[in-house]
């Protein structure tokens, strides 16, 4: 037997919402470049600070940043492989190589 009761979570007649893929994955996009496949998420700031590889300057807590790993690893995504950069200094990685400590 069919239910009387309308669903309440789209009221009836209301326009379809496309679904946001960028907020249903957590910001997490795949990425290929010459330097190997990424996964690249946008984070929209921390609690703490970070220090870039790109330009070797502090991410500072509560900036939005970009989070990279390399796709390609052996063992998939490693919690100390993953890499706070600056949205800039990830852009620019092709013309800048890391830095190194």
């Amino acid at each position: 037997m069919p239910r009387s009761r309308r669903s309440t979570k789209r009221p009836y007649g209301a326009e379809h919402v496309d679904l946001d893929l960028d907020r249903a994955t957590g910001g997490r996009r795949a990425e290929s470049a010459g330097d190997g496949e990424w996964v690249v998420q946008q984070v929209r700031g921390s609690d703490r600070e970070y220090r870039c590889p790109g330009c070797d300057q502090v991410v500072a807590a509560g900036t939005a940043h970009v989070v990279a790993w390399r796709s390609d690893g052996l063992f998939g995504e490693a919690v100390d492989d993953r890499r706070h950069w600056h949205a800039s200094c990830w852009q620019a990685r092709g013309r800048r190589r890391p830095t190194r400590r």
